[in-house]
């Protein structure tokens, strides 16, 4: 065997080889373009761009390696080539451990500073101060709804959301030892003990259950207790040292968390994009539909629609709205500039790749 793996293994080599050359080639010309950068004061992180890189793998993928693998892969690149520029900070709602981390990583790669806060407002705080490059900010899942907080802190703010990332919320049963032997206690956020009634009631039906602050905290005190079973994501397994029992015992298991980047930079269209826009219409008869019908005229499809109490105590409303499309393309600027006519407050929240 190893007469035949021998010949196959010194291709291996030669192959890393040429890659690491190859690597290091990108990152010497990442270095030109951040020169560049630097003279016009561009950003250093254009989610448009990499939106279409990412995209342009996928196209030029002949396999054997899966799309997602591949793009993976390249998000890597691009971070750590991003971080011979500057390491950014990135602010997310924590502790360290939770999906917000992972949101993190997913949309910038590892080679950044992630700063746990702990509120969604600290996030916005930190970026909106320059502490923090970007936040990232959870705002809807797809079982529980809205992220309401976060939809009341961009009506507020001067950011923009700059691109989205969806996490599937994969809970996992996780202990020190990797099994449940003397376990006395299961903890976790009150939400995943709830996304994960069903099976825990199947299963472990006579071990009680605890509510903390978040699943992070409960892989902690797992790291600290063998008698205690936590319930978390894979991050936080890795993070804490733990064992994973059970893996994926949502009882939903396209559950999804939807987060939003925010910045200070606007992005460019990349032919693949979303508007997401704040609106308010005056409390009559046939406001809603007149605020939505030039998007029908202009043939804009709109994939989201979410009301917020305006807190006037006049049962007013906000509309968050998310259409298909860039506000620089021709047929989103002439449906907007209508619809605004039409609407008591008008705001653009971002433009951003899908």
């Amino acid at each position: 065997m190893e007469k035949l793996l021998k010949p196959l293994r010194d291709q291996i080599d030669e192959l890393d080889g040429q890659i690491v050359a190859l690597l290091n080639r990108r990152a010497r010309v990442a270095q030109e373009v951040g020169r560049v950068k630097n003279k016009s004061d561009a950003p250093i992180f254009r989610p448009d761009r990499e939106a279409q890189v990412l995209r342009g793998i996928a196209d030029r993928n002949p396999g054997p390696l899966g799309n997602a693998a591949l793009q993976t892969i390249f998000r890597e690149i691009m971070s750590a080539c991003r971080a011979l520029e500057k390491k950014m900070i990135v602010a997310y709602l924590g502790p360290a451990g939770t999906f917000s981390e992972q949101a993190v990583y997913r949309s910038f790669g590892t080679s950044v500073d992630a700063l746990p806060c702990p509120s969604i407002d600290a996030v916005f705080r930190a970026v909106e101060a320059g502490t923090a490059d970007f936040g990232v900010a959870p705002v809807e899942n797809s079982t529980e709804g809205a992220i309401n907080r976060t939809l009341d802190l961009l009506m507020q703010t001067p950011l923009t959301i700059s691109s989205e990332v969806s996490i599937p919320v994969q809970h996992n049963l996780m202990t020190q030892s990797g099994n449940m032997d003397d376990v006395h206690t299961i903890c976790a956020h009150s939400q995943a003990l709830a996304q994960c009634q069903g099976w825990l009631n199947q299963h472990f039906p006579n071990i009680p259950r605890q509510a903390v602050s978040s699943n992070a905290e409960a892989a902690r005190m797992a790291s600290e207790d063998g008698k205690v079973a936590a319930i978390a994501g894979e991050i936080a397994s890795k993070r804490y040292g733990l064992q994973v029992v059970n893996a994926h015992i949502q009882d939903e298991p396209q559950n999804r968390t939807r987060f939003a980047v925010i910045g200070r930079k606007e992005t460019e269209p990349t032919g693949k994009d979303q508007t997401s826009l704040l609106l308010s219409v005056q409390n009559k008869a046939g406001a809603v539909y007149s605020m939505l019908e030039p998007l029908e005229k202009y043939g804009v499809s709109m994939t989201r629609l979410e009301s917020r109490p305006a807190k006037t105590g006049n049962w007013e409303y906000y509309f968050f709205v998310d259409i298909e499309g860039h506000v620089r393309e021709e047929k989103i600027k002439q449906a907007l500039s209508e619809l605004k006519d039409r609407v008591v407050y008008f705001k653009v929240l971002g433009s951003y790749p899908i």
